[in-house]
């Protein structure tokens, strides 16, 4: 009898232990996942759309209503049942957010460019993405599954000791860099050129990138001209490579050409900006500016607005294929399972197609999500550009590059305005001929990075070394004449006084 009474009270207590979660347990089970999320500014949709904005395509209506980051938390506790909350920030520019991050701030998941990307898998900070992330019978991997065949083959050919990109990175936006300009004023054939920089019509009436990276890149391209646009190089077998070898070589002695060219120019250009150039082309102040293609529809749709009609070229010699991409740091992820799938799982979700459509058409740059078997990408890419039954002048425009991989598929070929060719169309899916003369920038390693940023230090600031003689010699006299005044001035005062 004694023994069932204490066999009953162990499976009672059994029971009672079973089911009880202490509240210090409980609360810890329903914390939420913090994710801290770091990308540039004004790069993701703020939601709060106008009634009128809505993207009508025939598969069904896109609309953002809310925040992207707060339509990411609903749809987080919806699909996996747990919270997430995402602490969100900005950065300026790629070094501003290398700065922040070796000065200690922890960041999840960051979206660098292409080359900042490379330093930071270089420097071993980055979190390989999980084998789970590319598995395209998963369902909300949206990534693996929508991402365009072209942004997919660049990630997979190129890689940092070894490693390919796509281990550790996803892409957001990508698009290539050229000259908005004034068509009233300049040609297309001076604008379609990196010696636009340079050319005399046109003093301080052209602005360039204050950034070394992309200053650079436009003075390599600029000082090998005739070698670039020349039928033996671009007829080359190897012309690709060729082409990236060139546009990124950093021999001393293209470094102090690039040093010479920029310091020349710089007396010619309106001013090196970040992110000024847009208003001042929207404003008549300068008739070109050196931009990324996603500013450039930004700059061309709110100068439309005010019936200011402007154009975009991408360089004979070379364009550069830029892309923005996702990245999870290790520092941040810290090997908790928890971060990193809700760090993939915002990857995917930005990458839903619908998500993709409304991030391209709140910021105006281009999302690397072709949307394989969703073809809501290409219905909104018809929704902006296609061409009006009563249009006269039309072209047809194919893309199937990047839509499938084959620039002759006809499944992706656009009946546009013939204009659009040169506009907002033509900067945010290049014309193949554009994407054959396209070079990406590479990471530069520490000690060419520090041999280029000197350059760039002696670029942007007053050059000692390069005062002429003249000069030398007008200042040695005047702080003689100066020292004489006042050797004068006190013999003078002493004569005075004695």
């Amino acid at each position: 009898m004694k023994a069932r009474i204490v066999t009953a009270a162990f499976l009672i207590t059994s029971v009672i232990m079973t089911n009880f979660i202490p509240a210090s347990a409980a609360a810890e089970a329903d914390k939420p996942v913090v994710l801290r999320v770091c990308n540039w500014e004004e790069y993701i949709d703020q939601g709060d759309w106008d009634d009128d904005e809505v993207i009508d395509l025939e598969s069904g209506d896109v609309f953002g209503q809310n925040p992207m980051v707060k339509d990411f938390e609903d749809w987080y506790y919806e699909t996996y049942g747990k919270r997430v909350k995402v602490e969100y920030s900005t950065f300026g520019t790629n070094e501003d957010l290398y700065n922040m991050l070796t000065i200690g701030d922890v960041y999840d998941l960051v979206c660098p460019s292409e080359y900042m990307i490379m330093k930071l898998m270089a420097d071993d900070m980055v979190q390989p993405l999980s084998d789970e992330f590319f598995d395209p019978t998963i369902d909300t991997n949206y990534y693996i599954k929508g991402v365009s065949p072209y942004i997919r083959n660049i990630f997979e050919t190129h890689d940092i000791n070894g490693v390919t990109w796509d281990r550790c990175a996803a892409g957001y936006m990508w698009g290539i860099t050229g000259f908005v300009y004034n068509p009233d004023v300049v040609s297309k054939e001076e604008a379609s050129t990196w010696k636009l920089l340079e050319n005399a019509d046109y003093k301080r009436q052209v602005t360039i990138k204050d950034n070394v990276r992309d200053a650079y890149f436009a003075a390599v391209g600029a000082l090998k001209s005739d070698l670039l646009t020349s039928d033996e190089f671009k007829n080359r077998p190897d012309y690709a490579m060729a082409l990236q070898d060139e546009m990124n070589d950093v021999s001393l002695e293209t470094v102090n050409n690039v040093q010479e060219y920029l310091q020349q120019v710089k007396d010619n250009l309106y001013s090196f900006e970040t992110d000024s150039g847009k208003a001042d082309m929207i404003t008549g102040k300068v008739v070109a500016n050196y931009q990324w293609s996603g500013d450039a529809v930004y700059t061309m749709d709110q100068a439309e607005e005010d019936d200011y009609y402007l154009n975009f070229a991408a360089p004979r010699e070379s364009t550069n294929i830029y892309f923005d991409g996702w990245v999870m740091l290790k520092k941040g992820i810290s090997q908790d399972p928890a971060k990193q799938q809700a760090a993939e799982a915002f990857i995917n979700f930005v990458s839903r197609p619908d998500n993709a459509i409304r991030d391209m058409y709140y910021i105006g740059y281009t999302s690397v999500i072709s949307g394989g078997d969703d073809g809501r990408v290409f219905e909104y890419l018809e929704w902006t550009y296609g061409a009006e039954d009563d249009t006269e002048d039309v072209t047809e425009y194919p893309v199937g590059y990047f839509f499938s991989g084959d620039p002759d598929d006809e499944d992706y070929i656009l009946t546009v305005p013939t204009e659009q060719l040169d506009r907002q169309l033509g900067a945010q899916y290049p014309s193949s001929d554009v994407i054959d003369r396209a070079s990406i920038m590479i990471y530069f390693d520490q000690a060419q990075s520090e041999v280029i940023n000197r350059m760039w230090i002696r670029v942007r600031c007053f050059n000692i070394l390069n005062v002429p003689v003249w000069v030398w010699i007008a200042g040695l006299l005047a702080i003689c004449a100066a020292v004489f005044l006042i050797l004068r001035h006190k013999a003078a005062k002493e004569k005075l006084y004695n």
